[in-house]
């Protein structure tokens, strides 16, 4: 008995392997792209223009609270003069702080930044955008306290108000970046508010504005010489009691630029798509 063998049947030619480039693998974007970065920071500034409460509070808050000590001390203008020029420096990196963490986070809330984030949108360019968009309305908060202080409730200022201004612009861009950076580790707005008292209210104890920072415990001192609003608020002095630029200022105006560009730059890489 002969068996026949059997045929298999041949499958014919395997097709050619898809290449991964087609639609399935997207290239990388680059870290920080100045037209992402731009669009980003635009984005922000039209739907600031649609919430005109964040914008007075931004704006307005700093002057109110600004005119509101002048006449507190309105029978010791002196004392206006000694601290006014520091209180300039701290009110705007009070309010940048609180509006940026918390419109930052309520971007995440809402899906957002999750939804910004699966596009080719680098964290570099999202959170350069933000600084972008809250560094252009911390000129118009700067300006306005600025002028407000110098020119309408005078306030004696020996060197130049634009240098003035550079302090105050630097120390709001600092609090947009610390409220950035705190942001990623809120999971709501009202944690983001709980963050003032751990962020803002020991470097506003320790900065020298109640009392010197070298008449302090040693420890405290200490403490003090790391923390950014203390070079602000000694940025705010030398402003106060020197006609020229001096080394001490220089010195504080690149610290404070300094912090305000590491924390960004922290806040980029501790950037979350959204809240636990």
């Amino acid at each position: 008995m002969s068996t026949t063998p059997t045929s298999t049947s041949n499958p014919g030619p395997n097709p050619a392997p898809q290449p991964l480039s087609q639609s399935r693998v997207h290239p990388a974007a680059p870290p920080l792209s100045p037209a992402r970065t731009v669009a980003t920071a635009a984005r922000v500034l039209r739907q600031l223009t649609h919430d005109p409460r964040t914008v007075a509070l931004l704006l307005l808050i700093p002057v109110v609270m600004i005119t509101l000590l002048r006449y507190v001390f309105d029978g010791s203008p002196r004392t206006f003069d000694a601290i006014g020029a520091s209180l300039l420096g701290i009110f705007p990196l009070i309010t940048m702080f609180l509006v940026t963490s918390i419109a930052t986070l309520r971007e995440r809330t809402s899906s957002t930044l999750e939804r910004l984030l699966a596009m080719p949108l680098g964290k570099g360019d999202l959170i350069g955008g933000y600084a972008l968009a809250f560094g252009a309305v911390a000129i118009l908060q700067s300006l306005l306290a600025t002028a407000l202080s110098v020119w309408a409730l005078g306030l004696d200022v020996t060197g130049s108000a634009w240098l003035l201004l550079l302090v105050a612009l630097l120390d709001a861009l600092l609090g947009t970046a610390l409220g950035l950076f705190v942001s990623a580790f809120a999971a709501s707005e009202f944690q983001a508010v709980q963050f003032m008292p751990a962020v803002i209210f020991p470097q506003l104890l320790l900065c020298g504005l109640f009392i010197a920072r070298d008449r302090m415990a040693p420890a405290l001192e200490a403490i003090s010489n790391v923390l950014p609003m203390s070079y602000a608020v000694d940025g705010m002095n030398e402003v106060l009691h020197h006609t020229d630029v001096t080394g001490d200022f220089v010195r504080d105006v690149l610290v404070v630029a300094g912090c305000a560009l590491l924390v960004l730059a922290l806040g980029a890489a501790t950037l979350r798509r959204r809240t636990a």
